[in-house]
């Protein structure tokens, strides 16, 4: 698997059209031969929401004080929750090959295989119980509570589908308070509560989180350049036109 390096974003759609042109890359490589595996990260200099794919941003997003603050709503090709972006808050992405018997092979498979190896890899790394809670969050045992650390979404093709996550490392989580409503759905263990009470850091270092993910899914760093022109399509279809975003 290649460890590979996003061009630096200047903008915050950005960052979501690379997670699918990556996945239609890999996706449109030639039949006969292994699709490519790709592991990569990012973490934004300023702060943006993103919905999920089917979200209603009405439901999910204090639109009002969005525009105060002067904080984008974006939209995903994934399913999942509403997430807030910012400095302190790192993203994954993985693409990884679907094959008829493999680990992969259905949507339950690959959110097992995923999540415990990304358990196993955050938790040595904290020192501390971590685990995977609703479908594909992954939780930290404090104080007698579970606190959410990370959520995880994945989409796929047909032989190809991609997998990607947050991990709070040292984010303003006063944030997702301020700009988000209480969700419109939610995992049986958060138990009712609020985004104060449900969600925490890890304390955790960028540097060793990736090195301790790319360890884990045996990625090496890869001389590829990418070629920041990649985005442009779908920037144009979708990341970059805001009634794409809004249109739910």
């Amino acid at each position: 698997m290649d460890w590979i390096q996003l061009p630096a974003a200047h903008a915050p759609a950005e960052w979501l059209a690379w997670d699918e042109a990556l996945l239609e890359a890999a996706e449109a490589a030639p039949d006969g031969h292994p699709r490519p595996e790709m592991l990569w990260f990012w973490e934004s200099a300023e702060p943006f929401i993103v919905v999920g794919y089917g979200q209603k941003i009405a439901l999910e997003v204090n639109i009002n004080d969005c525009a105060s603050d002067s904080v984008p709503i974006l939209r995903r090709c994934s399913g999942g929750g509403t997430v807030v972006q910012g400095p302190g808050c790192l993203n994954y992405g993985l693409i990884l090959e679907i094959t008829e018997d493999g680990p992969c092979s259905t949507i339950t498979g690959t959110n097992a295989t995923v999540m415990e190896q990304q358990r196993q890899a955050l938790a040595a790394l904290l020192g501390e119980t971590v685990k995977v809670r609703g479908h594909t969050d992954l939780a930290v045992e404090r104080g007698g509570r579970e606190l959410k650390f990370s959520g995880n979404a994945q989409r796929r093709k047909r032989r190809t589908l991609l997998f990607h996550g947050t991990i709070l490392l040292n984010f303003d989580l006063a944030r997702i308070s301020r700009w988000l409503h209480p969700p419109s759905w939610a995992p049986e263990y958060r138990a009712g509560r609020t985004h104060a009470e449900f969600v925490t850091n890890t304390g955790l270092q960028r540097a060793a989180v990736e090195a301790a993910l790319a360890q884990a899914w045996g990625a090496t760093k890869s001389p590829q350049v990418l070629d920041p022109k990649l985005i442009n399509p779908f920037l144009a279809q979708r990341y970059g036109r805001p009634e794409w975003h809004a249109g739910r």
